[in-house]
């Protein structure tokens, strides 16, 4: 593979990123603070929406599945298809509507159709790496490649994101004496006013960051879609017949190596999930840093950017397997942040958070081509698995991150969440304190411990190219 068709592949999955990103820092606490919606309700948009967009992926493996070739390849119209209504749904996802009643219903609806529309796009896109060279080494660079743009999708979404919609969240009142603010009624006076309508300040700048991230989204796919070509699968033979989705997905289900790989990850990334869910409300209320948290945002996010070229050099000279050591480090900081909360450690946990979450984005997505390869030796005359593998990954994943964050936003609910005000209750505080610290410590050490068992080794890893190499 060339640099610029690497450079362009990677460039097509950071759209789906720097829209993903906004989301996962900002959805949560707008729907709290600017749209006014309850907790709970919350809690049921963020899950409905994650479980939506996971259903999506075995629907949109099946139908790719199934795809005929085209001119531009069997993946490639999918990813087109679908970008124009992503961008139209992410916009009205942060969109306030004139009216009150209905909100709840109105963001369910915008970000299951916004989940569901980047799934049947992810999908085509992460599996497209098996079609671009039959090279272990190509992918794995292709791979690294991907991940820094999608970090750095991540960092342009939170940023732009964060400096865009920080006036809506700063509040003179609460800086000045947030003591005249306490938490004892629903009868508060709100930091942040109620908008009513579309007019709205706080609106209006949720609006403008929504149209300048669904602009570098469809910036993203169009290089893509110019300078990638995608190719026919280079091991089938001309006898060789498409795996029938539900055998496949059976064959996946029981295949040791991506079982093994796929629940240590599910466990890594929703604890991750849960870190990017609930940072900004953690910074806002339990750590007294209102007025830094998008600066910290993209303290992690540089950080996780500068560190793939790092993780991907590691992971090619002590192997795969030792780089997720590295998703470690954020748990003894975290904690620390947590229990003593400073400013200048907060810099220096963001900073050490972006390094383990950078481990977390590549080691996955490097590790399953070589679980498809390894599936590819032991049924060698069967084709169109790869789509199967890349979308019950993600299904998993997003199952899992949707869960943790909705059972997240129902624990502030059950502790008495109130938007707008300056200062929560103490069992608020103590909930925010245990999602970014407890819960994730536990998440990451059991998926570690789940990652030892996980069969493929570096000298597997070789005679399974050597092999596939006689194949082809």
């Amino acid at each position: 593979l060339s640099m610029c068709s690497k450079l362009c592949y990677a460039i097509g999955g950071a759209p789906n990123q720097v829209a993903g990103s906004a989301a996962s820092f900002f959805l949560q606490i707008f729907l709290l603070d600017i749209a006014h919606i309850t907790p709970f309700h919350a809690s049921l948009v963020l899950f409905i929406g994650r479980a939506s967009g996971a259903v999506t992926d075995p629907v949109a493996g099946f139908f790719i599945s199934k795809s005929r070739w085209t001119k531009i390849g069997r993946l490639m119209p999918w990813v087109l298809a679908c970008t124009p209504f992503t961008i139209v749904s992410y916009f009205f996802m942060w969109y306030l509507p004139p009216f009150v009643s209905g909100r709840v219903a109105w963001y369910l609806t915008f970000h299951c159709l916004f989940q569901a529309l980047t799934t049947l796009s992810q999908v085509p896109y992460s599996a497209l790496i098996m079609f671009l060279s039959t090279d272990q080494k190509d992918r794995d660079s292709a791979t690294a490649y991907r991940m820094t743009m999608e970090v750095l999708g991540t960092l342009i979404g939170a940023a732009l994101q964060g400096q865009i919609v920080a006036s809506a969240h700063v509040s003179p009142h609460c800086t000045v004496n947030p003591s005249l603010n306490t938490t004892d009624s629903w009868h508060d006076t709100p930091s942040i006013p109620d908008p009513s309508d579309p007019l709205s300040h706080q609106a209006k700048v949720y609006m403008i960051a929504a149209g300048v991230i669904a602009g570098v989204y469809l910036l993203g796919i169009v290089v893509l879609l110019l300078g990638v070509k995608e190719r026919d699968d280079p091991y089938a033979l001309n006898s060789d017949r498409a795996i029938p989705f539900c055998k496949g997905l059976a064959l996946t289900m029981k295949h040791g190596p991506y079982v093994k790989l796929t629940a240590s990850f599910l466990l890594i990334s929703t604890a991750v999930q849960l870190e990017r869910g609930n940072f900004v409300l953690f910074c806002t209320y339990a750590a007294g840093l209102r007025n830094h948290f998008q600066y910290l945002v993209v303290t992690i996010l540089v950080s996780a950017a500068m560190s793939i070229p790092f993780w991907q050099k590691f992971l090619q000279r002590f192997g795969k397997k030792w780089a997720a050591c590295g998703i470690s480090w954020m748990i003894p900081f975290a904690v620390m942040l947590v229990t003593i909360p400073n400013l200048i450690l907060a810099y220096f946990v963001a900073f050490i958070s972006g390094l383990s979450i950078a481990a977390s984005l590549l080691l996955p997505w490097s590790m399953l081509p070589d679980v498809v390869d390894n599936f590819r030796l032991q049924n060698p005359h069967g084709k169109g698995h790869e789509t199967i593998f890349y979308s019950s990954y993600v299904f998993f994943t997003k199952m899992s991150a949707g869960i943790g964050l909705g059972i997240s936003a129902a624990g502030l609910e059950l502790t008495g969440y109130k938007p707008g005000i300056c200062r929560q209750s103490d069992g608020v505080i103590l909930t925010l304190k245990l999602l970014i610290g407890a819960v994730p410590a536990v998440l990451i050490l059991l998926g570690l411990f789940i990652l030892l068992f996980y069969p493929i080794t570096e000298e597997s890893r070789k005679e399974t190219k050597l092999a596939l190499e006689v194949l082809r």
